[in-house]
C-alpha cells in the first residue's frame, strides 16, 4: 500500500504496518503467486512467474512454503521473497508437510522392509535428518504423524495405546514422555498453547467411545483433565480454541438408527481443560453438525447445524447462544480473523449461498451466491473473502472469486483447463491493525485510484474474464439451411437487413400485385 495517499494518520500508520496480501494459484503442472487485494487496476498482478510442481503448502505461519516436483524432489521456498532455501530428493515419496514455523520437514515414504524408517524429520536449515521411526500405513487422519504446538515447543506422535513427547531442543533423545491410553485411535495437540491433548478412543466390547484431555506436562499427572463417553460414534473431529481452555469434539455415526438421515448422525461436545464443562452443546434443531468455528480470541463459537434448512448460532463459552444467523441451504461457516465478520455459505451439493454478517453490529450485510465453490477462506486481514472451484472435486467451471466484506463480488477469473488449488498466503492477522482503520484505508486507495486514473503504468497481472456475449436463440439445423437458400434466391441477409437486389425484387413483386389487381377490377366492371 502506499501510505502518502491516505488522509488519517491512523489508517497511515495501518497501511504502512500491514504486509500484502498474497494468493497461491496451483494449475495442472505448476503454480504461480498473485498480489492480492486491493487491486490498482480492477485484476491481481504477479508476483511470482509460473514454476513447475505437482503440489504445494504452506507453513503454519506463512514464512516458508513447500513445493512437491517430479522425481521425488521438495523444494522448500522463502515467502519473504520467494526465492528457494533448499531441496531435497526423497525416495518413494508419498506425502510431505512442514511444521508451523517452517523449521521441519516432515515425510513420508513407502517402505520396502518394516525394519525401514520411513517417517523422517529433516531440519530445513541444513538439510539433515534429525528424527526417524517406522509408520505401517498413514491416513488423513493420522498424517502429520508428528503434531506441532504453533510456537513449536512441544510435538507429539501417536503410538499404539500411548502418546509420544519429544524434546524439540534435541530430536536425537527420541521419546521423552509417554502417555498411556489404551485403545486410543485419533489425538489432535492444542495449537495456541500446546498445554493439552485431545485423545479419541472407540467403543470396544460394549464399552461407550470417549474423548479424553491431557496435559502435557512431563510432571503432570496421566489421568486425563476432561472425559466425556458416548456410545454410536466411528470417527471424531477436534476444534480447540486459541488460549487451549476449551475443545469441540464433533462425534460422527457412519449409521444413522433413527432412519432420518442417509449420511449418519453426529453430535456436537464441549469440554474445557479446568473440567467445569463436559456435555452436550444444546441445539435447536436436530440433524447432523455440519461445520463449526471459534472465534479469534477463542471466546465464542459458531455452528452450522439440523437438517435443511440448517440453522447458523453463535454460543459463548458456556454453550448459551448468543446470536442467530437465520436458517437457508448452509452447512459451511467461516469467522473472519479479526472477529467481526461472519460468513454462513452452503457449497459441496447445496447451491452456493453465502450470507455475510457484522457480528459486532449484529445485522446481515448482504448475499450472494458461489456455485460448486470447493473451498472457501477469509484473508488474513479480514475485508475479502475467496472461494475457488478446484479439481478433481470437480473437472468443469473451474475459477477464483473474491468478494468484498459485505458479499459485493471484486474479482472473477475462470479455467478453461484445470485449477487445483487456490488460497492466501497466511499472515498473522496481528499484523494488520484494527479491521475499522483497514475499511477506511481501503476506501481512501479506491478515492485516490480513482482520481490517479491512468497515470501510472501497470505491472504485469492477471486478466479478469471479458463479459461473456449474450448467446443467440438457437435454430435447428433445417431453418438454418432454409435462410441460405432463401438468401440464394432472394438475396436476403442472415442478419435481417435487405440488400440492394432484395429491395429491387420485392419492389417488382409488389408492383406486378397492384398491376394484377387493378386488371381484376377492370374486369368486373
Amino acid at each position: 500500500m502506499n501510505a502518502g495517499i491516505l488522509s488519517k494518520p491512523s489508517s497511515m500508520a495501518a497501511a504502512k504496518s500491514s504486509p500484502g496480501l498474497n494468493i497461491l494459484v496451483r494449475e495442472n503442472e505448476d503454480f504461480s503467486v498473485w498480489n492480492g487485494p486491493p487491486f490498482t487496476n480492477g485484476h491481481p498482478s504477479i508476483k511470482l512467474e509460473k514454476v513447475p510442481c505437482l503440489s504445494t503448502k504452506f507453513s503454519e505461519d506463512g514464512s516458508k512454503l513447500i513445493a512437491t516436483k517430479p522425481d521425488n524432489v521438495i523444494t522448500i521456498y522463502d515467502c519473504s521473497n520467494f526465492k528457494e532455501i533448499r531441496s531435497f530428493q526423497i525416495p518413494n515419496l508419498l506425502a510431505a508437510t512442514l511444521s508451523p514455523s517452517g523449521t521441519y520437514l516432515q515425510t513420508f515414504q513407502k517402505a520396502s522392509t518394516p525394519q525401514e524408517k520411513n517417517v523422517v524429520l529433516w531440519r530445513v536449515e541444513t538439510g539433515e535428518s534429525i528424527y526417524s521411526h517406522f509408520q505401517k500405513n498413514m491416513t488423513k487422519a493420522t498424517w502429520p504423524c508428528i503434531q506441532f504446538s504453533s510456537d513449536e515447543a512441544v510435538a507429539c506422535r501417536l503410538a499404539t495405546n500411548e502418546i509420544h513427547f519429544f524434546d524439540t531442543s534435541d530430536f536425537s533423545k527420541a521419546v521423552v514422555h509417554r502417555i498411556r491410553i489404551p485403545s486410543v485411535a485419533a489425538m489432535e495437540l492444542a495449537k495456541a498453547p500446546g498445554s493439552h491433548v485431545a485423545a479419541f478412543v472407540p467403543e470396544i466390547k460394549g464399552s461407550p467411545a470417549s474423548v479424553q484431555i491431557y496435559a502435557c506436562g512431563k510432571d503432570m499427572p496421566s489421568q486425563p483433565v476432561a472425559r466425556r463417553s458416548f456410545f454410536r460414534c466411528s470417527t471424531v473431529q477436534f476444534n480447540w480454541n486459541k488460549g487451549t481452555s476449551g475443545l469441540l469434539a464433533v462425534a460422527h455415526s457412519d449409521v444413522d438408527k433413527t432412519n432420518q438421515s442417509y449420511y449418519g448422525e453426529s453430535k456436537l461436545n464441549y469440554l474445557t481443560t479446568d473440567g467445569s464443562h463436559e456435555g452436550i452443546v444444546p441445539l435447536r434443531k436436530e440433524g447432523p453438525v455440519h461445520d463449526v468455528q471459534w472465534s479469534c480470541c477463542g471466546s465464542k463459537f459458531a455452528v452450522v447445524y439440523g437438517f435443511m434448512p440448517a440453522m447458523a448460532t453463535i454460543f459463548d463459552k458456556k454453550c448459551k447462544p448468543l446470536l442467530e444467523l437465520g436458517t437457508g441451504p448452509y452447512n459451511t461457516i467461516r469467522w473472519n480473523p479479526k472477529g467481526k465478520f461472519i460468513c454462513v455459505a452452503g457449497f459441496g451439493n447445496l447451491p452456493g449461498d453465502m450470507a455475510f454478517w457484522d457480528y459486532e453490529d449484529k445485522k446481515q450485510l448482504g448475499s450472494t451466491r458461489a456455485e460448486c465453490s470447493v473451498t472457501s477462506e477469509w484473508s488474513a486481514d479480514g475485508c475479502y473473502f475467496m472461494t475457488a472451484t478446484t479439481a478433481p472435486r470437480l473437472q468443469v467451471d473451474n475459477g477464483i472469486k473474491i468478494f468484498h466484506h459485505n458479499g459485493s463480488l471484486l474479482f472473477k477469473k475462470m479455467y478453461e483447463k484445470k485449477l487445483y488449488q487456490a488460497e492466501w498466503k497466511p499472515e498473522s492477522p496481528d499484523r494488520f491493525g484494527d479491521i475499522a482503520e483497514l475499511m477506511k484505508s481501503l476506501g481512501a486507495l479506491k478515492v485516490e485510484a480513482g482520481a490517479q486514473g491512468q497515470q501510472s503504468t501497470p505491472a504485469k497481472s492477471v486478466p479478469a474474464n471479458p463479459i461473456a456475449k449474450k448467446p443467440a436463440a438457437y435454430k435447428p439445423p433445417h431453418a438454418k439451411q432454409a435462410a441460405a437458400v432463401q438468401e440464394q434466391l432472394f438475396g436476403g441477409s442472415g442478419t435481417g437487413e435487405m440488400s440492394k437486389v432484395a429491395l429491387r425484387n420485392k419492389k417488382k413483386r409488389e408492383k406486378a400485385k397492384e398491376k394484377k389487381a387493378a386488371e381484376a377490377a377492370g374486369n368486373g366492371v
